[in-house]
């Protein structure tokens, strides 16, 4: 009941909703876990398990989950991939395998986009289909899918780890769906620009320290080596705070690195 509302609330926000990730039959707990954790990482909550060899709940899963309880908590059981796949409408079956079955099959990028653009515009529900650790999904199961997602992956050795494939379609997710906004920058955004008078001042000041200490030799080459320097500060894009720095890194050569005479 948890991921319906949390859907409904996505879709009344205009929001993408995050997709519901399937698995047929997992062996492993442990791959559950992981599994869960490679959803947490991208927003993704809807955990779907269609007979789990080991049986269900496993406290290797959530030991393998990395913390990620939340998922390992909602997670549903269900006793076939029709029962897991009622409510959606979009769905999408990973394989590495090309299959005997007429059907699109995209890449994890494009089905992303598509997975956003149908939960934004029209509010359908959208999941992915994992099959197997050892085999994947059998053929039945990808019928019942709208289209085939592969991954580009090297045809001489194209199986992935599970969690591997759910990491990578719930990354694209969330590039999609977030526009590829990252969760912090270092970048001094909010910093004034440097006006272009500032940068003015600061390379006469550059220009006369380098003067005294006898940089500009030969003479003749100064006026191509002044219009280098000033190209490297006016590419730089400085702030006005990083001009009143680099004008201190200049007085501390005047004060204390003068040529002396002789």
């Amino acid at each position: 009941m948890e991921n319906i509302q949390q859907q409904d609330d996505a879709v009344e926000r205009g929001e993408a909703c995050p997709p519901a990730v399937i698995l047929c039959e997992p062996q492993l707990g442990e791959n559950i876990g992981m599994v869960a954790r490679a959803m947490a990482n991208f927003g993704l909550n809807d955990l779907r398990i269609v007979n789990p060899r080991d049986g269900w709940p496993s406290e290797k899963a959530r030991s393998a989950s990395s913390r990620a309880h939340h998922v390992i908590d909602s997670a549903k059981v269900f006793d076939s991939v029709e029962e897991a796949l009622a409510d959606l409408q979009l769905v999408f079956a990973t394989t590495a395998r090309s299959r005997d079955i007429p059907k699109p099959v995209v890449g994890p990028d494009v089905a992303a986009q598509e997975a956003v653009v149908s939960s934004q515009q029209r509010g359908d529900k959208v999941g992915y289909m994992f099959g197997r650790e050892r085999w994947g999904l059998n053929n039945d199961e990808v019928a019942l899918a709208n289209k085939i997602v592969t991954l580009p992956v090297d045809p001489t050795y194209a199986s992935l780890n599970i969690a591997q494939a759910v990491l990578v379609c719930a990354y694209e997710w969330r590039r999609q769906a977030t526009a590829g906004l990252l969760p912090f920058t270092l970048d001094d955004y909010d910093a004034e620009p440097a006006t272009q008078a500032e940068i003015g001042y600061m390379f006469k000041h550059l220009e006369e320290a380098l003067e005294v200490r006898g940089f500009f030799r030969p003479l003749e080459k100064k006026p191509v080596t002044v219009r280098r320097l000033r190209n490297i500060f006016q590419k730089a894009g400085l702030t006005g705070n990083e001009v009143r720095i680099m004008r201190g890194v200049v007085a501390c050569f005047e004060k204390y690195g003068r040529k002396r005479d002789g």
